[in-house]
């Protein structure tokens, strides 16, 4: 007996036994240097990591590992499997593969070996999955199983589900298939205006209550009058003149001409107009320092020369003042007796029914002017009889032209128009005039659907600071 194994069962004696540097001839086996003990405490992460590398914990998950691995390839243990799994019989080649195959065969063979790709992705494992109970649970399989005993029952009775009743009278009596429409049906359909009020699809609306039209949205909402009619009269396309043509006659090229000149006379007629308004005064119209005193002095002469007059001013006054004595303040308020009292009465009833009086007899009067006032009022109707259609007229006349919608003015745009030396005697050399955007945007605003309009003007937020680089001043 070797000197180590004097102990019990194959624990090391030693250290040097340990630490002798041979493996074990077991597949479990582990170098012994891993075999040492290290020391430390376990109570913390630190401690189950070296844990987790210790000798007997790498042997159990080798151990666990080479189990998984036989149950994936072999389905279970090697150790576990019969003879007749882990080996076979030799009997030498058969003899259909002695037999040469043909190229037919050959390719019928390729064509039922699968491809690699479904290899690779074919399960391997000889491990049987899972059990998924949850797949093979039925939703209230308790119920459903009492229902069908009971139908089992009453099947027995002779009563069988309505489903089954239903079925069984389908079958008895079969329902008569439609006729579909021909096409001499579609051909005999009357007509129908859609939009029209007697159309038969809105037939079921008719007589309905309008709240429940509106609520039910198969009553659309009442545009408003104004909705209807147009803002102008003007055309969406104006017919240019004929002068614009791109072969006009003399008189039509010189008519537009025309027009383009008065137009153009106008613009500058205010332009002169404005710059008078604005010059600044000749050295004659200037106003000098005698002027503007002379200006300044004119009321105030005038006063003082009515003041130069003392007599005709005072007199008056002297005599007003003796003309009208003070009123002396009565010191205590006197009490009015009865009699004063009936008296003021009898006047107040006295003036009251001479103001009847005198109503009644104008009123008395008024009946024989009854043809004058009947004339009076004649007048008056027919003069708003006039102005009524005075207005109905100016309405019509500023029907077509465009109304103040915003705070600018509408400015009809320029007359396109090329000068006789300007027209040219072909389609292919003619010069295009206008903008067809800008001819429809000015229609917009003369048709009053948009307001005039001006372009933004762009103003700047910062002062622009002119830097002078490094390297400009370098070439300086």
């Amino acid at each position: 007996m070797a000197a180590g194994s004097s102990g019990g069962g194959g624990r090391p004696c030693s250290k040097s036994a340990a630490d002798s540097g041979f493996l074990g001839l077991r597949p479990t086996s582990v170098d012994p240097a891993l075999r040492r003990r290290r020391r430390g405490p376990r109570n913390r992460k630190r401690g189950w990591r070296r844990l987790a590398q210790e000798p007997l914990a790498l042997e159990v998950d080798h151990f666990l590992e080479d189990v998984r691995l036989q149950e994936r390839t072999r389905g279970g243990l090697v150790s576990e499997a019969p003879d007749e799994k882990l080996f076979f019989v030799d009997t030498g080649p058969k003899e259909k593969d002695l037999k040469k195959r043909t190229k037919g065969q050959k390719k019928s063979l390729l064509l039922k070996k699968p491809l690699r790709i479904d290899l690779t992705l074919e399960n391997t494992s000889k491990v049987p999955a899972p059990k998924d109970i949850l797949a093979h649970q039925v939703p209230n399989a308790k119920k459903l199983k009492r229902k069908q005993q009971l139908w089992e029952r009453l099947a027995k009775q002779g009563e069988v589900p309505r489903e089954v009743r239903r079925a069984q009278a389908r079958l008895c009596h079969p329902p008569t298939a439609k006729a579909k429409p021909g096409p001499q049906d579609t051909v005999e359909r009357p007509f129908y205006n859609l939009w029209a009020s007697d159309n038969p699809l809105d037939q079921p609306l008719v007589d309905q209550d309008t709240f429940f039209l509106e609520q039910t949205k198969k009553k659309g909402v009442k545009r408003p009058q104004r909705l209807l009619t147009k803002p102008s009269q003007v055309p969406a396309v104006e017919v240019t003149p004929a002068g614009a043509s791109y072969n006009p006659s003399f008189e039509d090229h010189q008519a537009l001409l025309r027009a383009a000149h008065e137009v153009e006379l106008q613009r500058q007629q205010a332009a002169q107009k404005l710059e008078r308004q604005l010059a600044l005064p000749t050295a004659e119209q200037a106003a000098t320092q005698e002027s503007s005193f002379r200006e300044m002095c004119e009321g105030l002469l005038e006063e003082s020369d009515g003041e130069g007059e003392p007599g005709e001013s005072q007199g008056p006054e002297t005599g007003g003042d003796q003309a009208l004595p003070a009123s002396p303040r009565l010191a205590t308020a006197e009490k009015k007796t009865e009699q004063q009292r009936r008296r003021e009465k009898a006047a107040r009833t006295l003036r009251v029914q001479r103001a009847a009086q005198r109503t009644a007899q104008l009123q008395h009067q008024q009946l024989f002017r009854l043809r004058g006032i009947k004339a009076q009022v004649a007048q008056r109707l027919a003069e708003l009889a006039r102005r009524r259609e005075q207005r109905r007229l100016q309405q019509l006349a500023e029907a077509d032209k465009p109304r103040r919608l915003g705070r600018l003015k509408y400015q009809a745009p320029d007359i396109d128009v090329q000068l006789s030396s300007e027209l040219s005697d072909s389609l292919r050399t003619m010069k295009p005039e206008g903008n067809i955007l800008r001819d429809r945007f000015k229609s917009f605003q003369k048709r009053n659907m948009i307001e005039p309009r001006e372009r933004a003007k762009f103003k700047r937020k910062y002062k622009v600071k002119l830097v002078e680089k490094r390297a400009f001043r370098e070439i300086q």
